[in-house]
């Protein structure tokens, strides 16, 4: 269990970063204005919501890293088995999206609903959670292949036996 919580913790930090990138782009084409991270943070400070503070900028970095963190650590406690991991990350992965965007986020008054938010703003988000999703699910198959050194394939028994690496002879 320990090793699925740090798995999913770092599957969870770089599928975060991956989706940054989307975000980043999404902002640089004009697609959206600002970081949703940034505008949660400034909701959530004191003062006024239309107003920029004071480390805005790094707060709402370090909430998406810890929250995309955690949402990865909580994952990989639940999805075990890496059979059907991807489509089910993205699944998670969109759910956290609208729960998020059309929940708790604009209870905050920090961003629109999504039935009344920038419609380039919630693409480039949707997007952006796909590819958390995708990479967080490859992550965790990638990591968990190398508990034994390798990944393991299903016999006719039930029991797992250890694949060679490709390239190699057994």
């Amino acid at each position: 269990m320990m090793r699925e919580l740090v798995n999913g913790a770092v599957s969870g930090t770089l599928a975060t970063a991956a989706m940054s990138g989307v975000m980043v782009a999404g902002e640089r084409a004009g697609l959206m204005h600002g970081q949703p991270p940034k505008h949660i943070v400034r909701g959530v400070l004191p003062g006024s919501r239309y107003r920029r503070k004071k480390g805005e900028g790094v707060l709402g970095a370090l909430a998406h890293f810890g929250f995309g963190t955690a949402s990865g650590a909580a994952f990989a406690l639940v999805s075990r088995e890496r059979h059907g991991r991807l489509p089910l990350a993205v699944g998670y992965a969109m759910m956290i999206w609208i729960v998020s965007y059309a929940g708790w986020a604009p209870r905050l008054s920090a961003l629109p609903p999504l039935q009344r938010d920038d419609p380039g703003r919630q693409s480039v988000m949707a997007a952006g959670h796909v590819v958390y999703g995708a990479t967080l699910a490859f992550l965790l198959n990638r990591l968990g292949s190398g508990r034994s050194g390798g990944p393991r394939e299903e016999t006719e028994a039930g029991r797992s036996r250890q694949m060679a690496p490709q390239g190699t002879f057994t």
